[in-house]
Formats: C-alpha cells, sequence, structure tokens
C-alpha cells in the first residue's frame, strides 16, 4: 500500500466516512483502466478535476466519468474569475495526492459536485494512487467534503 493510500485510509477511518478503499495491481488513473480493473461500466465513475482559482485557492470539480468539467461553469458556479487547469505538481503541493489518484474528499479545497454524479446509487473516486479506488455513495461524498451541488460539465 503507497503512503497515499494509507494517508487516505487513516482520513477515512478518522473521519468516519462511509467509504471502502479498494486497491489493485494494475493502472486506476484514466476511467477506461479503472472499469477494466473493476469490472464496471464507465457512468459508475467520477474524476476529480483541480482547477486553481483567482485566489491561488485549489477547486475540484466533479464530473461523471464520461463527462468533461468546464472552468467556465465553475466560474459561473463560484462568481469567480474562470479558474485554470491545474498542473500535475501543484495538485500533489495542494491537495497532497497524486493526479490520477486524487480523490475527492480529505484534503483543503472547494468542491463542487455534478448534479448527474448525484443520480447515482454509488460512485468509484480516486483512492490515493494511481492503483487505488474508492467506493461510496454520491451523498457521502458530499458530506465528506463539504461540496456545493453545481453543473460543472461541459
Amino acid at each position: 500500500m503507497s503512503q497515499y493510500e494509507e494517508k487516505l485510509r487513516t482520513y477515512i477511518k478518522e473521519h468516519e466516512i462511509d467509504a471502502e478503499l479498494l486497491t489493485f495491481n494494475q493502472s486506476t488513473h484514466s476511467v477506461a483502466d479503472a472499469s477494466a480493473a473493476v469490472g464496471a461500466e464507465p457512468e459508475d465513475f467520477v474524476k476529480s478535476i483541480a482547477m486553481i482559482g483567482p485566489d491561488n485557492q485549489l477547486i475540484v470539480a466533479i464530473v461523471k466519468g464520461e463527462h468533461r468539467a468546464s472552468t467556465s461553469r465553475v466560474s459561473k458556479a463560484l462568481k469567480i474569475e474562470r479558474p485554470r487547469i491545474a498542473q500535475p505538481d501543484e495538485v500533489l503541493e495542494k491537495s497532497g495526492y497524486p493526479v490520477g489518484g486524487t480523490p475527492a474528499f480529505g484534503y483543503e479545497a472547494i468542491f463542487l459536485i455534478d448534479p448527474k454524479v448525484m443520480e447515482k446509487a454509488k460512485v468509484y473516486s480516486g483512492g490515493g494512487s494511481e492503483q487505488a479506488l474508492t467506493l461510496m455513495s454520491p451523498e457521502e461524498m458530499k458530506r465528506a467534503n463539504g461540496a456545493k451541488i453545481a453543473r460543472v460539465r461541459s
């Protein structure tokens, strides 16, 4: 288990989050990789798209695996200047997790969840590393990250 997976497992336990941390011997970096590893459909996955706001704040837009996150919709939802997509080193620095494994909770950020995500009973999201996923309900994800529900898909 990587240091990132261990860090997330500890966070889940300490904050009593109803989420299952799943680890694999193969990459779960992309939605295609993750769906192959789990044997689930792409629509069962969510992506955490990291952005940097005008005040250098980390913003995480959570969209279903088949959707793209829109910086203009994030801008509108938060009533801020349009954010930019974060660079991999910024994601690691600000979230404490690498790109490809960034969880949908567990660090300081402004979280936005697209309403389409809330339609699912359970979703898979980043599990801290490129070989891990979390499985949880969107409602629990919202509780865990304090997200605002807003249309952020393009």
